[in-house]
């Protein structure tokens, strides 16, 4: 059998945060034995992106000072709602930044305050992206996010910060497409711990209709 392809979109521009380069070996590790990766750093592939062709779509996109254009927001938007996955890990929520792709992926990103040491908790009991991963604790950004009111999702993970429960992984149908939020990813270390794997590929292989 075939492979299902999954575009992995990202950035290594002069300035971005969180250049694609590292991660895209780490994902390759993750997931290039079940799927078939193809890697980007054009945005152009979202105007013409077809479910015939991917799967899903991992976005790991340093967007924050600039917008996607019409027809690029307008091809995902088709890609999902037609059926097509996607994944946003951590600065891949910089997609929101349009306000129709804040639908699409459910919040915005708000502020985090310093890289540290974070403990994350499971909030439910059984769901297939949680299935061979317990409770654990990294080093991470705590990102901060705004929910958009109109999004309904399923909250998977919370982390712990000065004694409050912050989101840190969600899930929800947009049209007949799944998606992913997962918090974690600010470096390319954060994608070693066995949590964090186990929760990538879970993702994948839900948004992409796979064995979950």
């Amino acid at each position: 059998m075939a492979k299902k392809r999954i575009l992995i979109i990202g950035d290594d521009h002069l300035g971005a945060w969180h250049p694609l380069e590292l991660v895209q070996n780490e994902l390759e590790k993750i997931l290039g034995g079940e799927f078939r990766l193809t890697v980007t750093r054009n945005y152009d592939y979202l105007s013409t992106l077809n479910t015939s062709e991917y799967a899903a779509v991992i976005s790991y996109a340093d967007i924050w000072t600039r917008k996607l254009t019409s027809g690029q927001i307008a091809g995902l938007l088709r890609f999902v709602a037609g059926g097509g996955g996607l994944l946003a890990i951590h600065n891949g929520i910089s997609l929101a930044g349009s306000y129709e792709l804040l639908q699409v992926i459910g919040a915005k990103f708000v502020t985090h305050p310093p890289y540290q040491k974070l403990h994350f908790y499971r909030i439910m009991n059984e769901h297939p992206l949680l299935e061979g991963v317990a409770d654990f604790t990294i080093e991470e950004e705590p990102y901060q996010f705004e929910f958009d009111p109109f999004t309904p999702r399923t909250v998977l993970i919370e982390y712990e910060y000065h004694g409050k429960r912050w989101p840190s992984m969600w899930e929800h149908n947009y049209g007949l497409g799944k998606v992913v939020y997962l918090h974690p990813g600010h470096r390319a270390d954060s994608f070693k711990p066995e949590a964090i794997q186990r929760l990538i590929l879970n993702s994948v292989r839900w948004i992409a209709d796979s064995s979950v």
